[in-house]
């Protein structure tokens, strides 16, 4: 019964109740990333209207984070790409890294040195900084 509720009352648990009903009527399977998020476009292809191309769009499997899409989804929903990784052969680029969930607001969030937050002693100021003063 919970599972339920939460689809009808919040959207960060996961699809909502309309999300689950737009994409049975109109949503087409895509394919499935390595993290078991589902990705649909409109079924045959149709255009919206009002937008001129064609909806896409992912249900996550668990926490709602968009750093969880890979970069070859990435590019298909953005419609960088016109093919779906699982339509084609799609390798990672040297340069694309793994996914690293995002650690903003915890404790393992990255503090650059010099940082309030940063662990250990702060640097002295280094007295290069000479504030602006209007009229000069």
């Amino acid at each position: 019964m919970k599972p339920w509720l939460l689809q009808i009352f919040t959207w960060w648990n996961g699809q909502t109740l309309g999300t689950r009903l737009h994409t049975w009527r109109f949503g087409e399977r895509v394919g499935e990333d390595e993290f078991g998020n589902v990705y649909y476009r409109t079924k045959g292809g149709v255009k919206d209207k009002a937008l001129g191309f064609q909806r896409r769009w992912v249900v996550y499997n668990g926490d709602i984070e968009a750093s969880r899409i890979p970069p070859g989804w990435n590019g298909w929903l953005h419609h960088t790409v016109d093919v779906a990784p699982s339509e084609e052969r799609y390798e990672a680029r040297e340069w694309q890294q793994p996914h690293q969930q995002n650690w903003t607001g915890t404790p393992q969030a990255y503090r650059p040195q010099g940082s309030t937050l940063a662990v250990g002693e702060r640097p002295a100021a280094t007295g290069d900084y000479q504030p602006w003063t209007p009229g000069r």
